[in-house]
């Protein structure tokens, strides 16, 4: 049977643009690279959409994707025999209602649209994931109750707001008025504060060892290992000369520091296919000690850009091919 999986999720990663300015500021003034997908909106956006929770598809999902570089969209997968999902999916519609356009739902028949399934990795159902800007952020499976939902969708629309997804979607089932009444704004769950904070000021370094105590507290905190990853390329990056990085790994095909370097570089950039087969080629060519390294940072890339992106998938299969 041939699985129709999305060409690609569209915008190749989370914007990193508001992040990185501050602490790439005075870099790119002596041309140092931007972050991805550059050029957040300044002002909030707002598309027409027929509902605020949709029913997807494997061909339509692409549309859906896209929604997501103006509000976050929590895709839901579900099946008519699971009866966890059966008790969430109501939970999910109630919670995205509330937050009156500035997020949206869209729900994924498993059994109908097995190339959703296998690009979100979905171990069980119902599985809960969403998109930001393109890039899938794991929420959680299985059923869950309304406040802890709810607490969930809090720390999502977080972690837009630091990507720049600030936009709203008009729907007649918003709340039946021209301007819907927003919710007043999640708080930042407490153990998020410090690393919040951190990277608003472009405190980088700071920023990874909070997320870094957090996930020690908390391994299975999907916000938290998003933004920690994030912060790290963003660290490497900041104040960065991107002349200077490609002149040296020009200067040193085969050497470890540079390739990394360009492949940070090319990645934040949009550049991820190139990002991807330059690591590769050197893992291939690399000892077992350098191995590791490149391996340690290809396995980290593939989170920023997302575990069920195409091109993550194709670069991991010829990965596991070299290793084995």
């Amino acid at each position: 049977m041939t699985q129709q999986i999305p060409e690609r999720l569209p915008g190749g990663g989370i914007d990193l643009s508001h992040l990185a300015a501050r602490g790439q500021a005075s870099g790119q003034q002596s041309g140092a690279p931007a972050a991805a997908g550059a050029g957040a909106p300044a002002g909030a956006q707002v598309v027409d959409v027929p509902s605020l929770v949709m029913d997807v598809t494997d061909a339509s999902f692409e549309q859906a994707a896209q929604l997501s570089t103006v509000v976050p969209v929590i895709v839901e997968l579900w099946a008519e025999w699971s009866e966890p999902g059966t008790s969430l999916s109501p939970v999910l519609a109630k919670v995205t209602r509330e937050l009156a356009g500035r997020a949206l739902l869209a729900r994924v028949n498993a059994d109908a649209n097995p190339g959703l399934v296998q690009a979100f990795q979905a171990q069980s159902i119902p599985t809960v994931v969403a998109l930001i800007g393109g890039r899938p952020v794991p929420l959680f499976q299985g059923a869950q109750p309304e406040e802890q939902v709810r607490e969930i969708f809090g720390q999502l629309m977080q972690l837009a707001e630091q990507h720049g997804v600030v936009g709203r979607v008009a729907a007649p089932d918003s709340d039946g008025s021209d301007e819907p009444q927003v919710p007043a704004e999640p708080e930042i769950p407490a153990a998020h504060v410090a690393a919040v904070e951190a990277a608003e000021r472009g405190d980088f370094e700071t920023a990874v060892a909070e997320w870094e105590a957090v996930l020690l507290k908390a391994p299975a905190d999907a916000v938290a290992r998003a933004a920690l990853v994030q912060m790290k390329l963003l660290q490497r990056l900041s104040g960065a000369n991107a002349e200077a990085i490609r002149s040296a790994a020009a200067a040193a095909p085969q050497g470890v520091a540079e390739q990394l370097a360009v492949a940070d570089l090319d990645l934040s950039g949009g550049h991820i296919e190139d990002a991807f087969l330059r690591l590769l080629d050197l893992f291939a060519v690399s000892g077992e000690d350098e191995r590791a390294v490149v391996r340690e940072r290809l396995l980290e890339l593939f989170e920023v850009v997302g575990v069920a992106d195409p091109r993550v998938i194709a670069a991991r299969g010829r990965l596991a091919n070299l290793l084995y």
